[in-house]
C-alpha cells in the first residue's frame, strides 16, 4: 500500500511533465537594414595669409598657410569641389591645394573663384583624418594695398569622378 501512495503521484507527475519536454516554439521578425550615404568633410584651423614684403623691382612675395581636413564617405565615385563667396579683389588670387586621401586624387594648387572648381578627385569609400592643405595668396603690385577681408571657400562632395 505503501508503494501505491508514493507511486500514484510520481505518475501523475510524469504524465503532465511529459507533453511539456517536448513541446517546441519558434517565431520570426523581419528586420530591416539600411546604411544611407554618407559624405561629410570638415576642417581645423583658422588660416590666415598676409602678404608684407617683395623683391626689389620684382613681383610682391605670396603668403601660404596650412590647415588640416577630415573626409568621410561611404559611396565611390565622388569629388570634392571648392569655391568663394565673393571674389577676390582684382589682382589678389587664393589658391588651395588638399592632400588627397588614400582613395582619391588631388587636383593640386587650384585658383578658387566663385564658381566650383574640382579640388579632389576619383574619391572612394574613405574615412581618415589630419589630412593637410595649402592656401596660397598672390597679388600683384597693381593690386594696391587690400585691407584684411575674409572669404569663406565652401568644399562639396558630389558625385562624379
Amino acid at each position: 500500500m505503501k508503494l501505491i501512495r508514493f507511486a500514484a503521484p510520481a505518475l501523475v507527475l510524469a504524465a503532465f511533465g511529459a507533453g511539456k519536454a517536448h513541446a517546441q516554439s519558434s517565431n520570426t521578425q523581419d528586420v530591416t537594414l539600411e546604411v544611407q550615404a554618407i559624405n561629410q568633410i570638415a576642417f581645423t584651423g583658422s588660416p590666415s595669409l598676409v602678404i608684407s614684403s617683395a623683391a626689389t623691382g620684382g613681383a610682391l612675395n605670396s603668403a601660404t598657410a596650412n590647415a588640416t581636413y577630415a573626409i568621410t564617405t561611404n559611396e565611390t565615385g565622388r569629388k570634392v569641389t571648392a569655391q568663394l563667396d565673393s571674389d577676390t579683389p582684382p589682382g589678389v588670387t587664393l589658391s588651395v591645394n588638399l592632400a588627397a586621401p588614400s582613395l582619391g586624387t588631388s587636383a593640386g594648387t587650384v585658383q578658387l573663384g566663385t564658381s566650383a572648381q574640382d579640388v579632389l578627385t576619383n574619391v572612394g569609400r574613405t574615412s581618415v583624418s589630419g589630412l593637410g592643405l595649402t592656401y596660397t595668396l598672390s597679388a600683384a603690385a597693381s593690386a594696391g594695398v587690400v585691407a584684411a577681408t575674409t572669404r569663406t571657400v565652401t568644399y562639396t562632395i558630389v558625385a562624379g569622378a
